[in-house]
């Protein structure tokens, strides 16, 4: 952890009341998914859209950005979600190198007889389009950027290099996910051997956000386009989302490929100041 204890303090509590905010809510739904009887009316709420759980890193930032800083600190950091002062050309990485990474590995298992193709989204493009934003703003970027990355990483960073902060927060970020992996149909995989899977998956994904988070100057915005894009390239070639064990296989493969290029050719890049109100601008390069 970071040596100054102020961002070892906030990191801390960060981290306790997001998987206070979002557990509480889920556990009683993975308890229910093994037998335990639930009140029915708390069961409909929990099952429900509208249960809040996935928005626990959201959350628990935004509570303590304004304990910190006021509101004046959560409008600057809120209005990171929304700049594009970066290099342009890391738009097109954010939007692109997903759909080769995740399409691909989806695509290999295809070929390969692990998975079907799905052409229920290819082959209605209206819904393609309509599916980012409604990804983009209910299934997991905007629940969780603002936290993993607009709070934590730089926090993370301050103290420890850009690598280990990375493992640290995929495996934060991996055991967050815990109960709804024992949700039937709630996650992307299902019990504990393909989450543990899932861990090797997760920390390769942090390494990348971090390679785009330092290069656009600690653009929140950026994390919340590359997550959607992962999302949405996983649900355009495999609409259940549902993922198995060599589709699995197939992405940690593509994603490992795509970290190790990275660190071969320019690293993760230089962390941005863990307190800026703005994201800098940088130099457009990749």
């Amino acid at each position: 952890m970071p040596q100054d204890s102020a961002p070892r303090r906030e990191l801390w509590a960060f981290f306790l009341l997001t998987f206070a905010f979002s557990w509480l809510l889920w556990i009683p739904l993975a308890l229910a998914a093994q037998g335990i009887a639930l009140p029915p009316g708390l069961l409909a709420f929990l099952e429900s859209p509208f249960n809040p759980a996935a928005f626990g890193p959201l959350v628990a930032s935004l509570l303590l950005t304004w304990r910190r800083d006021g509101w004046r600190g959560v409008g600057a950091w809120l209005r990171r979600g929304v700049s594009l002062r970066f290099g342009k050309v890391w738009l097109l990485v954010v939007l692109l190198l997903p759909p080769v990474l995740f399409g691909g590995a989806i695509g290999v298992a295809i070929l390969t007889g692990a998975t079907q193709l799905d052409t229920a989204v290819l082959s209605d493009p209206p819904v393609l389009v309509i599916g980012f934003f409604v990804i983009l703003l209910s299934a997991g970027p905007l629940q969780e950027e603002f936290g993993w990355r607009g709070y934590a990483l730089p926090r993370l960073q301050a103290g420890m290099s850009p690598l280990v902060a990375s493992v640290v927060l995929g495996l934060v970020w991996w055991l967050w996910h815990l109960p709804p992996a024992l949700i039937p149909g709630k996650f992307m995989v299902n019990g504990l051997p393909l989450f543990a899977v899932l861990l090797v998956e997760i920390v390769l994904m942090c390494i990348l956000f971090t390679w785009v988070y330092n290069h656009t100057g600690g653009s929140i915005l950026a994390a919340l386009l590359f997550h959607t894009s992962m999302n949405w390239s996983i649900w355009v070639m495999h609409p259940s989302m549902q993922m198995n064990g060599a589709m699995l296989g197939y992405t940690i493969l593509f994603l490992a490929i795509a970290v190790a290029v990275v660190l071969r050719t320019g690293g993760l890049g230089t962390p941005p100041p863990p307190d800026m109100a703005q994201p800098r601008a940088t130099a457009a390069r990749v």
